[in-house]
Formats: C-alpha cells, structure tokens, sequence
C-alpha cells in the first residue's frame, strides 16, 4: 500500500483519486479510501514503533535477512508490552 505519489507502480495499492474533470468521487471509492488511509497509518505507527529498536534504525544488512529481524524485534516488542 502506497500514497498517490506511486501511480505509475503497479504493484502497489494507491488511493482514488478526483477524476481529472473535477467531479466528486463515488460513495464507494471514497469509503475505500478511507480505509486505505486507516490501514496506511496502522503499518506506519508500527513501522515507527519497530524503529525504536537500534537495529531497525540502523539497518545495513542484506534485505532477505529484515524479515528475522523484523520478527525477531516484534516478538521483543510483544515481551515488552506484557511486562
């Protein structure tokens, strides 16, 4: 999921946008992207929360291995929380 600024990426899910005439939006596509918005900002708080941890921060290791690592900080998060 993505902000409108990736319209000419396929691969990812962007908001509608006003068509070109100036008309409204439909009733669906604006509830749609509505929730596009709410999900966006989810991943985004968790995305912030996960970089607290020094090593997301600072993350210079090979890509393939950010999936552990992302899981492996989750899992700390979680001990965390529970105290």
């Amino acid at each position: 999921m993505a902000d409108g600024a990736y319209r000419s990426n396929p691969d990812v899910i962007i908001p509608y946008r006003k068509p070109i005439n100036g008309s409204e939006l439909t009733c669906w596509k604006k509830n749609l992207n509505k929730q596009h918005r709410t999900v966006r900002a989810q991943v985004e708080h968790a995305l912030a929360r996960m970089k607290t941890f020094k090593i997301l921060r600072d993350y210079r290791r090979a890509a393939h291995t950010s999936t552990d690592t992302a899981s492996g900080i989750a899992h700390l998060h979680n001990i965390i929380l529970l105290g």
